[in-house]
């Protein structure tokens, strides 16, 4: 497809890069404990920070089977506002990125060569809907999760937790709501909310202050939250206007561990001048690194202690 990074011309080329991507991948573990015992601890400990400091390949996956968002509406054949920052600000910090809205991509001879996953996507992706590119398979879908699971990254942004969920009859008990932690549940109009600071010591938390801060953005209102997540940023509801955001406070930006992998979701990026701001960057970035491994941070479950009252929806009485 004229645009996207990945096309027929290079298919080749990327599958024979996933399956040594994928024989790396299942040697390193055994290749770096072969290696304490040649170097010792101080040469192991320097070979695993090697590979923390390896590149990393992301596919950023854009697929609109719902409502297809301004920020990665692809035109006149050229990659979207947001596929363009990421993929610049990525390339800066050792990260090659694949563009697509092809859900080839998750097929069993091609998913391998990733480290993890972005998505800024709608709807039930293993159909073609509104954007009219290729939809997941069900085996693609469920190699996602297996890939996750096994230790691949996943990043989420805004609209990620619009998709699948409600879009095919299921809510809490879809696979893919529960490796994400949440699910959309409606927004009110743009505005300026304060969002309130419970991890400043997340990879790139500080970037937006230690406090809380004030955002102008769509922001999601949240249903079908796990009780495992780990709250980086909440929304101060008492900032905000809307039917959608009267309600307790609940978490903006968060964190989960998916079996072996790792699951980082910000709801922030609607707006272009969102994706065009270098904290957002800042965060995208720090995300990555932490879904990749490549940093490390505590993220124990904290949202009943952060948002005790997360669960209570608009129009539905507080616990007394």
């Amino acid at each position: 497809m004229s645009g996207q990074t990945t096309g027929r011309g290079c298919a080749s080329r990327s599958i024979q890069r996933g399956r040594r991507a994928i024989s790396q991948s299942t040697n390193r573990r055994m290749y770096l404990t072969s290696l304490a015992v040649i170097l010792g601890l101080s040469g192991l400990q320097q070979a695993v920070a090697a590979d923390k400091d390896a590149p990393k390949k992301i596919l950023f996956f854009t697929k609109s089977s719902g409502f297809e968002h301004s920020v990665i509406h692809r035109k006149g054949g050229e990659l979207s506002h947001a596929e363009k920052i990421l993929t610049e600000i990525g390339k800066t910090h050792g990260y090659e990125v694949v563009c697509s809205k092809d859900g080839g991509m998750f097929e069993s001879d091609k998913i391998g060569q990733f480290d993890a996953f972005v998505f800024e996507t709608t709807g039930d992706l293993t159909t073609t809907g509104t954007d009219k590119q290729p939809a997941m398979t069900a085996d693609g879908e469920k190699n996602l999760y297996a890939a996750v699971k096994a230790g691949k990254g996943f990043v989420g942004f805004h609209c990620a937790t619009d998709t699948f969920g409600h879009h095919r009859g299921k809510g809490a008990d879809d696979p893919y709501i529960q490796m994400i932690g949440g699910e959309f549940a409606g927004h009110g109009s743009q505005q300026a909310a304060k969002i309130g600071v419970s991890d400043a010591s997340f990879p790139g938390a500080k970037v937006f202050g230690t406090d809380e801060f004030k955002l102008q953005d769509e922001w999601y209102a949240q249903k079908n939250m796990g009780d495992d997540l780990h709250v980086i940023y909440y929304y101060k509801t008492a900032s905000m206007h809307d039917r959608d955001y009267q309600r307790p406070n609940y978490p903006q930006t968060r964190a989960r561990m998916h079996g072996k992998g790792r699951v980082f979701y910000n709801s922030m990026g609607h707006r272009e001048d969102v994706w065009a701001n270098p904290k957002f960057q800042e965060l995208a970035i720090a995300g990555l690194d932490w879904a990749t491994g490549r940093v490390d941070a505590e993220v124990a479950a904290n949202i009943t202690k952060v948002t005790p009252e997360y669960g209570v929806m608009p129009g539905v009485e507080k616990k007394k």
